[in-house]
């Protein structure tokens, strides 16, 4: 015979969380909690009502208690970044005097950024970090391209077309 499910001291949480997911994960995890609680289903029923495997149901469930006992943190996409150079609030500081003086869309240039950065963290970067970096927090409309990296990008254009089979438009 199986373990009787644990979590009781959960539910009131587990409904609050059904009633505001955002996600379709939050909502799984909620459930994953509450079905056999509240309504006495096994781990392999609740598995197949919420349309996932016997296993990633019971780490949902494991996932949601240490969750609301503050056993784990909830990091968000920008968190989950293994190759940084910097750490969010530092790139936050390193841009700042950038933003600063670029107050007018295209004003912001990628060379100079390019090589404040390299000089900041001693070590090359390529051109689409600076472009990530800038995307990252919501200040690409500031950047302005130079005329090399124009020609440079309507030559890959004309390359990846040729390489393609598109040919003719070029």
């Amino acid at each position: 015979m199986a373990r009787p499910p644990t979590g009781r001291e959960f539910i009131k949480a587990a409904k609050e969380r059904i009633a505001s997911a955002k996600t379709v994960d939050a909502l799984r995890a909620a459930q994953a909690l509450l079905l056999p609680l509240e309504f006495g289903l096994s781990l392999e029923e609740t598995a197949t009502v919420i349309g996932l495997s016997k296993s990633r149901t019971g780490k949902l469930r494991t996932q949601f208690q240490r969750i609301e006992t503050g056993a784990l943190q909830i990091r968000s996409k920008k968190e989950l970044r293994n190759h940084a150079r910097m750490s969010l609030a530092e790139e936050v500081k390193f841009l700042a005097r950038f933003v600063a003086q670029a107050k007018d869309p295209g004003t912001l240039s990628i060379a100079e950024l390019k090589a404040e950065l390299e000089q900041c963290i001693g070590r090359p970067v390529s051109t689409s970090t600076v472009y990530q970096l800038l995307r990252r927090h919501g200040v690409t409309k500031l950047a302005r391209q130079t005329s090399a990296d124009i020609i440079l990008a309507q030559a890959w254009e004309k390359l990846s077309r040729r390489n393609s089979g598109m040919k003719g438009k070029a």
